[in-house]
């Protein structure tokens, strides 16, 4: 957890690795999520569309950046989270998110930071990108 008396612009709050996305992982988030569409377990069908493989469903990266965040600032913390998709996250991709510090602010009477968040793929390539305000 971050101590809210040292943060200044430019300070990286939030880095996390996950391990690689497997098939396991995606039939995992399906039951967990009722998102069963066929494009991210079913080989078959994924290559009936066009694609090479199956890949991540967009809100499961999402879900790893949320839990990046909660894990760097207590979710009694958090004052916003936005996140705009990127590009699609293959199978096999292994995730790093992070988050930093964009601006230091007061609103209602509360210090807050602003962070840029990112989550990119081993290669570098950005899958998601966001915001967060958080409360210090």
């Amino acid at each position: 957890m971050i101590a809210s008396g040292d943060i200044k612009t430019g300070d990286r709050i939030v880095h996390k690795v996950f391990p690689p996305i497997t098939r396991h992982t995606l039939a995992l988030y399906c039951g967990a999520s009722g998102d069963h569409n066929p494009i991210h377990v079913d080989l078959d069908f994924a290559k009936a569309a066009g694609f090479p493989d199956v890949f991540a469903h967009g809100m499961l990266v999402m879900a790893c950046l949320g839990q990046a965040l909660t894990d760097a600032v207590p979710p009694s913390k958090l004052r916003a989270f936005a996140t705009r998709f990127v590009a699609m996250t293959q199978l096999g991709a292994r995730l790093t998110c992070e988050g930093t510090v964009t601006e230091l602010f007061t609103e209602s009477g509360e210090r807050r930071a602003r962070l840029a968040l990112t989550t990119r793929d081993e290669r570098g390539e950005v899958k998601l990108d966001g915001s967060a305000v958080i409360a210090l």
